[in-house]
């Protein structure tokens, strides 16, 4: 009696670890891409369990340099996985995975004309998200300033604390435009409820987004079976669909 009670707590314990949850920290441009590619991975992965937490880059970096519990960190740059590694909290080489695109997004206004817009009259409020800890907004920023643009309106802009706050505020019209990742303006949420400009890659480099395993990682294989899960070509159809650029393989 004494062996079967044993095998079956043998047997539970294995079963707890193979179901063990892979937390997640990500950049707020991933929020519907990488919910997709999750439940695809969970149905793919018998037992698998993903949860992922959703922010600005730089907000999750201090979380994870200040020791939150996350096992692999997908940003929106290949700076802030960086910091991560050079703070010494990586538990692997950053990889970059996707490369995401800057657009111009407006429940009302005609963007058509791209960066002409942001000088209409009619435009009151442009969002963007903070530079400081979202990768998209200081792409943004960068762009307005490059294009000699950045005066002319920096009194119109209303800050996000990540890209999706900025998608917000542009979506519920508390902002004309919105600078945001195209990959939100394609998200079902917004796509076809308004009007989005995808910036020339002259002017608007694709952001380079890299990941990296967090130290502690290395109890849990399901963190680095599902960073390279995100780039294998299963995942492919996924992120073309929200407008993304795939790392050669």
């Amino acid at each position: 009696m004494k062996r079967i009670i044993l095998s079956l707590f043998f047997i539970a314990a294995i079963g707890t670890l193979s179901a063990q949850t892979l937390k997640v920290a990500a950049a707020a441009n991933l929020r519907y891409v990488l919910e997709e590619i999750k439940k695809q991975y969970e149905a793919e992965n018998t037992g698998a369990k993903v949860e992922i937490t959703f922010g600005s880059s730089g907000t999750l970096t201090q979380q994870i340099l200040n020791g939150a519990g996350f096992e692999l960190f997908l940003a929106a740059d290949t700076d802030f996985p960086k910091k991560i590694a050079e703070g010494g909290f990586a538990a692997g080489e950053v990889t970059t995975y996707i490369y995401g695109k800057l657009a111009l997004w407006s429940l009302t206004t005609d963007v058509s004309n791209g960066l002409e817009t942001v000088t209409l009259p009619s435009v009151k409020k442009i969002a963007i998200a903070n530079p400081k800890g979202a990768p998209y907004g200081e792409s943004a920023v960068e762009l307005l300033k490059n294009q000699k643009l950045y005066d002319k309106i920096s009194d119109k802009i209303v800050w996000g604390e990540n890209i999706g706050q900025a998608a917000q505020f542009a979506f519920s019209g508390n902002a004309e435009l919105g600078f945001i990742a195209l990959s939100l303006a394609l998200a079902p949420d917004m796509q076809d409820k308004g009007k989005y400009y995808i910036f020339p890659e002259e002017i608007c480099p694709p952001l380079e987004q890299a990941g990296v395993l967090i130290k502690g990682s290395e109890k849990n294989p399901a963190a680095a079976k599902f960073l390279q899960y995100i780039t294998s070509s299963q995942c492919d159809p996924v992120w073309i669909k929200y407008g993304y650029g795939l790392v050669k393989k």
